[in-house]
């Protein structure tokens, strides 16, 4: 089939004096027929070149689909009198919410069937459930287009009667009044940016609704949730580097809404309640890391904060959970996340060890300040995820859950784990995160796929994927480099790969790809490069620097027109994201991003191999932006490589909907990287060498 070319319109784009041209400006007007047909065009090229990958396709997502449990149970969790449960049927797509009164022994009562509500629809996602206080009406929201604007629906549990109030355009959540009478939920603006805060009456109107807060600040995002404690209700103003709370009690709805410490810049803060305080995490006074505050709640402002946790060089304080005797801390040292635990009485700590060479370990549920045992999770890259229950007293320890990995050929110990450290150009130490067979062998003819995010402070952490294992199981070694822009090695480490820090979240990806081949983990000749969203943009921007350093690149939803869209104040997240990117009005952070922007920087050279995938309705990143770089690729590259783009006419950012659906897009790009390695032979398991 011959390669799609899309038209050349010339548009010049001015800044700063600074002339662009850009041929291919058109692609994002959305609603003109040959913008679709472009991208359908695209969309049949793609399935032609992959068309001897289908059985494969199939088979690898009958495969990945296999491992996963059909009729799935959450771990059941105890509020305010009832035990909740998400469960999945054998044949469905979509999550069931169920509750039981009291005993787990008791009648189950389904709140919500998701599979009901999805019917029919070409997208369906659950945006939250929220239950009154008195259990009796169930707050819940869908988005059926995939551009995360959610409507709120309500159902009354005991009739099942929905009710006709209905709330649309808003972000899914829903917080409850302790009346029962009145929900708080935020509103989008056009530039699907959080900005307002109402309140509702239930049996009203959404035209009724009160505005309660109006955020006119256009680089901040608002949140509104309650305390742990149920007593207060608390809205959030943040920006990258500033926050703002404020509260009210939970049964005063009408009360005046108390700043907790007005917004500073680069002050951030966030708030738990406990007994008469306020507990909080924080920056101020110089913390990079962050420490443990508490402050009493009629004296709220930054001099009455008395330390709790306080700030250490090298551990960054992620998170913490308050019980009635017990303080939990989630902190990351070195990159690896620990779970200490201090006795309110006696001020003696314990700590929750881990032995894996690199994990993943979080608190999970706990929302009773009176319980003794804490229900903790964890997972590594060879180990399914596990929650745990932890008795704070006792120090003894039991399996709640253990994620199921179906087929019965999948054990732990076949796999190796390793966490590297690669040296960077200035200097610093990259880790990379490892996990293969172990059968597999370390050499220039091993293919291996390195995975890098690397911006808004993000860390990807090592975690187990059943999806994974398809490719694992083909002889692949797949490894993770923790770049600069993410919080792997603390707020510093992300600090240094933004703004115009920026091009070390590339260089320390270039520089981990050259270690793994100089380390003889793989060769040029079978590196394998992923990313998606500011991720893809990373691809992006290495693929321009390094063409020859990788075999073929997979960039998922990629931001990759960084100039243009940060210019454009009407496209979401744009001005929130000055801090993140810097402003490009300042001709200084324009000629910064230009320097790396990959659409800008795309030149007549050879590049590799490259898949792109997008979603029509993407509200993160605008479909045009891969659908621009395609064009501009297919027009400049000197090479024979495939250039393939995918674009999803029915989703979103976060791709194809339902619990297995989704597993089509894996097998497809885990198709195109077998393709690349001529093992597109069909097997369900590899007999490793």
């Amino acid at each position: 089939m011959k390669r799609p070319q899309a038209n050349k319109i010339n548009h010049i784009l001015l800044k700063h004096g600074d002339e662009r041209l850009d041929p291919y400006y058109w692609l994002n007007e959305r609603k003109k027929p040959e913008v679709i047909q472009y991208l359908e065009e695209e969309n049949r090229y793609t399935a032609d070149i992959m068309k001897d990958t289908e059985e494969l396709q199939n088979l690898l997502y009958e495969e990945m689909k296999s491992r996963y449990k059909k009729d799935d149970t959450s771990l059941p969790y105890f509020f305010n009198d009832y035990w909740y449960i998400v469960r999945y049927e054998e044949g469905k797509e979509y999550p069931i919410f169920c509750r039981k009164h009291q005993t787990l022994d008791a009648d189950e009562e389904i709140i919500l069937n998701s599979n009901l509500l999805a019917d029919g629809l070409e997208f369906f996602e659950i945006g939250s459930l929220s239950i009154s206080e008195d259990n009796k009406t169930a707050a819940y929201s869908y988005d059926s287009l995939s551009r995360r604007i959610y409507t709120i629906y309500f159902k009354d549990i005991e009739t099942g009667e929905i009710l006709k109030d209905r709330i649309e355009n808003t972000t899914g959540k829903a917080v409850w009044s302790s009346d029962n009478q009145y929900v708080f939920y935020i509103r989008k603006n056009k530039n699907l940016r959080a900005f307002q805060i109402y309140r509702h009456k239930i049996g009203t109107s959404a035209q009724e609704d009160v505005l309660v807060y109006h955020e006119k600040d256009d680089t901040f995002d608002v949140n509104v949730f309650k305390t742990k404690s149920s007593q207060y209700i608390i809205i959030s103003s943040s920006s990258t580097i500033s926050d703002e709370m404020r509260f009210i009690p939970a049964d005063n709805v009408f009360a005046q809404w108390q700043i907790i410490q007005p917004r500073e810049p680069y002050l951030e803060y966030s708030v738990e309640h406990f007994e008469t305080d306020f507990y909080i995490i924080t920056n101020a006074g110089g913390a990079t890391n962050f420490k443990l505050v508490k402050t009493p709640i009629e004296q709220t402002l930054k001099e009455n904060w008395t330390e709790v946790v306080p700030h250490r060089e090298g551990v960054l304080l992620e998170g913490f959970e308050i019980f009635n005797d017990y303080l939990v801390i989630e902190e990351r040292e070195k990159g690896l996340l620990k779970i200490n635990i201090r006795n309110w009485t006696t001020g003696v700590y314990n700590s929750i060890d881990f032995q894996d060479p690199t994990y993943t370990a979080y608190i999970s549920i706990n929302l009773d300040f009176n319980s003794e045992v804490l229900r903790y999770g964890y997972t590594s890259l060879t180990r399914p995820s596990i929650i745990y229950e932890y008795n704070m007293r006792t120090g003894s320890t039991k399996i709640l859950k253990q994620q199921e990995v179906l087929g019965g050929y999948f054990k732990p110990e076949d796999y190796i784990s390793e966490r590297i450290w690669a040296p960077a150009r200035d200097g610093q130490q990259i880790p990379i995160s490892i996990v293969y067979h172990k059968n597999t062998p370390k050499s220039k003819n091993t293919p291996l796929l390195l995975y890098g995010y690397g911006s808004y402070g993000h860390t990807v952490d090592a975690t187990f994927s059943n999806i994974r294992l398809s490719l694992l199981e083909r002889g692949f070694i797949y490894a993770i480099a923790h770049i600069r822009g993410g919080e792997y090695l603390g707020r510093e480490w992300y600090e240094a790969g933004k703004m115009l820090s920026k091009k070390n979240t590339f260089f320390d990806f270039i520089d981990a790809s050259k270690f793994l081949i100089e380390e003889h983990y793989t060769s040029s000749e079978h590196l394998y490069a992923m990313g998606g969203s500011a991720g893809g943009l990373l691809i992006g921007a290495v693929i321009n620097m390094e063409p020859k350093l990788f075999k073929g690149v997979i960039a998922q939803v990629p931001f990759v027109d960084v100039v243009t869209t940060m210019l454009d104040e009407n496209i979401p997240l744009t001005t929130g994201e000055y801090d993140e990117w810097g402003n490009p009005n300042d001709a200084v952070y324009y000629h910064y991003m230009k320097s790396y922007s990959p659409y800008d920087n795309i030149e007549e050279k050879d590049y590799p191999h490259i898949l792109i995938t997008t979603g029509f309705h993407d509200s993160q990143v605008q479909y045009w932006e891969p659908a621009k770089w395609t064009a501009k690729l297919r027009d400049l590259k000197t090479d024979n490589n495939l250039l393939l783009l995918k674009t999803d006419m029915t989703s979103g950012h976060g791709g194809a909907s339902g619990r297995f659906e989704s597993l089509k897009d894996d097998a497809f790009e885990y198709a195109f990287l077998l393709k690349l390695e001529n093992k597109i032979e069909v097997k369900s398991k590899t007999s490793m060498p």
